[in-house]
């Protein structure tokens, strides 16, 4: 059981980290790439540029702050046999449903190793 708390924790971590360098990416391709496209909008059409540039990266900073770092921290707690760390994951697997299709297989497979984590720990 603790090989897949190995592969697991590995998952999280690499996970988190690339959805905070997607995150980055996406925050550079926004400011380098919408001035250009707000010169050829019309100056009817720039307001919603101005509201559209901080919404979207209110919402790279949001996944950040709730969905990367505590992967991460999750995964490096699974790593170091944290006991709270796996029911984090677990919590975080349960979002990670909704992201097909390598999302949904790591929170099946969350799921999957919290499960087995509690029938080994009640029969022993």
């Amino acid at each position: 059981m603790d090989v897949h708390k190995r592969i697991l924790a590995i998952l999280y971590i690499i996970s988190g980290s690339l959805q905070i360098l997607g995150m980055i990416l996406l925050s550079t391709f926004i400011s380098i790439f919408i001035p250009f496209i707000m010169d050829e909008a019309g100056p009817d059409a720039q307001w919603v540029f101005v509201w559209l540039v901080p919404f979207i990266k209110t919402i790279a900073a949001c996944v950040i702050i709730f969905f990367s770092i505590p992967a991460i921290i999750g995964g490096i707690g699974l790593l170091n046999s944290k006991s709270w760390a796996l029911t984090l994951l677990l919590v975080l697997g349960c979002f990670k449903l909704f992201s097909f299709p390598i999302g949904t297989a790591i929170g099946i497979y969350t799921i999957w190793v919290y499960s087995q984590n509690h029938k080994t720990s009640k029969t022993e």
